[in-house]
């Protein structure tokens, strides 16, 4: 069984320029032993059991989702996912944007251990505000952050190995 491990945000990708920006930037990458597309990846991360709970807190903000629009996310048939709104998209990566938050999802192939390997990268962005700083309420609760976005790239890749 592969684990979520963290990594630096491919140059090229839409994460990085939030990085190069010296905003705060984090990736986690699981490698699967079978091809995944990037819709496939988005459908399954944001209808895991474990999402649902933040989709459940998130409809109670006003912000509902539901499977059906997780799959039109999936296959681009929707720019707007609960509070998320779609910031840039490519055929390898999405980058979602919420107030100060980004959420980022890519697929790559995995090192050539085998031919059909993809690699699942979940990443996220904290613009900082513009005292520079990404506030109080991030710093208390980066330790969670860092944990629950290991959870839930874990909570897919296992549900795609199936």
């Amino acid at each position: 069984m592969n684990t979520v491990d963290t990594m630096n945000a491919p140059e090229s990708s839409f994460l990085a320029r939030y990085a190069r920006a010296g905003d705060y930037t984090d990736a986690f990458f699981v490698d699967l032993d079978r091809e995944v597309s990037l819709a496939d990846f988005i459908e399954t991360f944001y209808t895991t059991p474990v999402f649902k709970v933040e989709r459940a807190l998130l409809s109670v903000a006003g912000k509902p989702s539901s499977d059906a629009a997780a799959a039109e996310l999936a296959r681009g048939d929707a720019n707007h996912f609960a509070a998320w709104t779609v910031e840039s998209r490519s055929e390898s990566e999405i980058l979602l944007a919420a107030g100060r938050t980004r959420s980022w999802l890519m697929v790559q192939p995995a090192s050539p251990k085998t031919a059909q390997a993809t690699r699942l990268i979940f990443g996220s962005a904290v613009v900082r505000q513009p005292d520079g700083k990404l506030g109080w309420s991030f710093q208390a609760l980066l330790g969670f952050h860092r944990t629950y976005s290991r959870v839930l790239l874990g909570a897919a890749a296992r549900r795609l190995r199936q």
